[in-house]
């Protein structure tokens, strides 16, 4: 796989690039996980199972959508093409990405040049006579918007782990009649989401929690829909 080129964003070293519609397949075939914020866990919950991973480092959780059931598998690409009606958004923002200066809290706008969405031939112009296209203005809203929403979700994903709702699992699917463990993930304990007091469950509606709560415990169906792919793909 090429390595990535990723650099600033400048009007006129890219002043002639472009950018394909499309998703970066040859880096998703290799990705069983991606992170997912909060605003999208309806979308998501709607096509892939959700859960939790723990960064042993920080202690820190991080909400995930699961595209494969073993680490280097994805079941949603087949014959290079993504088969999913949805795609988290830290997957279509590439190639862009925002990387954030090292003194102050400003964010710059980083291209992968070595993408193969990107080229001068084909595509979406990013700059029009030195200006920014209204397609890279909105690229910019949705890269902003991302880091916004990872901020929300980890203060989401912290306060569910101070109220003790996170809880290590270990999912067990069916293929071909074999069973198979998924460890190491973490779900929300939909026993200790009852047995919160009525004062901690109010505070859940106030801050908007619940709608991903439930988004997120609804998810937990497509692990059959994983098993499902995993078996065709196999036969």
């Amino acid at each position: 796989m090429a390595e990535q080129q990723v650099q600033p964003l400048h009007n006129e070293k890219h002043a002639n690039t472009k950018i394909k519609h499309g998703l970066n397949i040859e880096f998703l075939k290799t990705q069983h996980l991606v992170p997912v914020v909060a605003h999208e866990f309806g979308r998501v919950a709607n096509e892939f199972p959700l859960a939790f991973v723990k960064n042993n480092e920080s202690g820190k959780f991080q909400a995930v959508a699961l595209f494969g059931l073993e680490p280097g598998e994805n079941l949603f690409i087949k014959d290079d093409q993504w088969q999913a009606a949805f795609a988290p958004l830290a997957v279509t923002r590439y190639p862009l990405g925002l990387v954030k200066h090292p003194e102050q809290e400003q964010y710059g706008v980083v291209i992968d040049e070595a993408s193969p969405l990107v080229s001068e031939e084909e595509g979406n112009a990013l700059f029009e006579n030195g200006e920014e296209t209204e397609y890279l203005k909105r690229r910019k809203e949705a890269l902003v918007s991302f880091i916004e929403f990872s901020g929300v979700t980890d203060a989401f994903t912290q306060y569910l782990a101070d109220k003790e709702l996170l809880t290590a699992q270990t999912l067990t699917v069916d293929i071909k009649g074999e069973k198979k463990d998924i460890t190491g993930i973490h779900l929300i304990d939909e026993k200790k989401l009852q047995e919160l007091s009525d004062e901690d469950f109010l505070e859940l509606r106030k801050r908007g929690y619940l709608a991903p709560i439930y988004s997120f415990l609804t998810s937990t169906h497509q692990v059959g829909r994983l098993a499902r792919l995993k078996a065709e793909r196999d036969a």
